[in-house]
């Protein structure tokens, strides 16, 4: 469609709306943040709206898109000059950024008729430990790899977007993977499943039962001895059930009495939690945990603050 075609403010509104939640979810890949990816979001299409009559039709609408959003992208990375400070990840608590997807808004993404170029959300380029890794990466190997090896773009489509040759694109390639390689999920044997299994969700409603019991024996029976435990934007993190497990006693108890509802983010199993403080009347909204299991037992639990359970469809109080 030629640039004349997508002009005024109706048209071109709504053929950007059909990707919204597409380039929502590639900035989210690059910038690891849910809430600076809505952001990034609408500075495309500000940015698309201002350029709008220099679309010419060379590229699809989407391709010219994606070009905008990554940009975007770019540009925050480079402004906020944010990058974990080693080369490693011992725990995705080194990402202080790092906050979970909803499932549910994953779910939007899926190839149609309409935007047969759409590509399905799969767990493997959407869990945390693959989004934390990601955050290693300086910024144009981190587009170079998500393109690639994610949204599944040729190498010429890459290279023309970013603006750079085949062989740099190449180049970026191969030291990205090489980097992600390193950086495997802690406990990773094999690639992850689709979503998760009927024993994943079985441990998750186990352990969402013994949490509200305060049974601290049978929550620690579900973790792997060297299980690690992230809260970001906390910048503390515990790594082995032994330094982890001590605590859990006061920690379930001391505040008051919890209420969890099951969810799903980034394609694993998670759990919302509510806490009745003592001398309260209502269950507040107080955390959300994402946990990955390894082999039967939980391997990560990364938990995050109440500021995103409406993005989860999640009241506030019960």
């Amino acid at each position: 469609m030629k640039a004349q075609a997508i002009s005024d403010d109706t048209t071109f509104a709504a053929r950007a709306e059909r990707h919204r939640r597409e380039l929502h979810v590639h900035s989210y890949r690059m910038l690891g943040s849910f809430e600076e990816a809505e952001d990034a979001v609408q500075e495309t299409f500000l940015r698309a709206w201002r350029s709008r009559e220099s679309f010419d039709g060379a590229a699809t609408f989407r391709a010219w898109l994606y070009k905008i959003a990554t940009n975007v992208c770019l540009d925050a990375i480079r402004r906020s000059n944010r990058r974990p400070k080693s080369r490693s990840l011992d725990s995705l608590g080194e990402v202080p950024w790092l906050q979970p997807y909803p499932d549910r808004l994953l779910d939007e993404i899926a190839p149609s008729e309409a935007e047969p170029d759409a590509v399905a959300v799969s767990r493997e380029t959407i869990e945390l430990a693959f989004l934390a890794a990601i955050q290693l990466l300086p910024p144009r190997q981190r587009a170079v790899l998500i393109l690639r090896d994610v949204v599944e773009w040729s190498t010429r489509e890459t290279a023309t977007l970013l603006d750079m040759s085949v062989a740099a694109v190449n180049s970026a390639l191969q030291r990205a993977r090489a980097t992600m390689a390193a950086n495997r999920p802690h406990g990773r044997m094999g690639r992850p499943p689709v979503s998760p299994t009927l024993a994943e969700l079985d441990l998750l409603r186990r352990s969402i039962d013994a949490h509200e019991r305060a049974d601290v024996p049978a929550l620690a029976a579900m973790l792997r001895d060297d299980v690690r435990i992230a809260m970001p934007p906390l910048p503390f993190w515990f790594n082995g059930k032994a330094t982890f497990v001590p605590g859990l006693e006061s920690g379930l108890k001391d505040p008051g009495e919890w209420r969890m509802v099951p969810i799903a983010a980034n394609r694993m199993p998670a759990s919302a939690s509510y806490l009745r403080a003592h001398g309260d009347s209502v269950f507040r909204a107080f955390k959300i945990d994402v946990i990955r299991v390894e082999d039967g037992l939980v391997a990560e639990i990364t938990t995050f603050d109440a500021r995103l359970f409406p993005a989860f469809a999640l009241p506030l109080t019960l």
